[in-house]
């Protein structure tokens, strides 16, 4: 029987090439998103080179929506809490209150509400991994970000945390934190304006949402006895929040 992977935020990005390098290495996917005409689009694509794959279109920060499409599946063997986003680039007192609760209730609660439904199955099977995909700026706060860095502190203590409550039953917690990824982040994030959205990347070979995957299906694949806590990865011209080599 196929290993099954429910990848939250799978319309774009992280969250669908992960979908598709899951399915090559044999995964049954169920991919969850907003867009339903992507989601489409991804099972075409997956079952046309001979996977497998379910699409489940609600939003992560519903919890009624979260337990009405998730618990009726069966059990999962790989959990990714990829759902997320930065919305707004401002300094704390010229912040939006709508791209706040944006960001909270995707990055934290929507990741809290999958969790609960899908660690409680793999809890009672004894068997399992959860991967969430945090960033650097949950260790590494920077100007104009001050909730969306939040936000990604809160992935990296649940991350923790999720690793010492689920250690007993036999369930892996891993989490993986990027750097700069040239995804529909920074679109995202300036509300649709590509140019500003590009800038961010200027002078820069960013990761790809693949490089993500890549190492998303290394942790995966990694024998019962051994797990990756915590991973780092940037693109080569950077080492930090704030150190971006830009090449002219």
């Amino acid at each position: 029987m196929k290993k099954q992977a429910l990848i939250t935020g799978a319309t774009s990005g992280i969250g669908r090439a992960t979908a598709l390098r899951l399915a090559a290495a044999g995964y049954g996917i169920v991919a969850t998103g907003r867009r339903a005409e992507r989601l489409e689009s991804l099972r075409r694509e997956i079952e046309a080179a001979g996977g497998e794959c379910r699409t489940l279109c609600f939003d992560v920060r519903s919890e009624e929506e979260v337990r009405r499409h998730l618990e009726p599946l069966e059990d999962m063997d790989l959990l990714v809490n990829n759902a997320g986003l930065a919305a707004g680039l401002e300094h704390i007192d010229q912040g939006d209150t709508r791209d706040w609760d944006a960001m909270i209730d995707t990055n934290v609660k929507g990741l809290l509400y999958v969790t609960r439904v899908v660690a409680a199955k793999m809890a009672a099977r004894g068997a399992g991994h959860i991967v969430n995909i945090g960033s650097i700026a949950g260790t590494e706060p920077y100007e104009n970000g001050a909730v969306y860095c939040a936000s990604k502190h809160a992935v990296h203590a649940l991350s923790q945390a999720m690793r010492a409550d689920l250690l007993a039953s036999g369930v892996k917690v891993t989490e993986i934190r990027p750097g700069m990824v040239e995804t529909e982040f920074s679109c995202v994030r300036f509300h649709g304006d590509r140019q500003r959205a590009d800038g961010v990347y200027e002078g820069v070979t960013p990761l790809r949402g693949e490089d993500i995957a890549e190492a998303i299906a290394w942790v995966a694949q990694l024998p019962a006895h051994m797990n990756v806590n915590d991973m780092v990865l940037m693109p080569a011209q950077q080492a930090g929040a704030y150190y971006t080599h830009r090449k002219k």
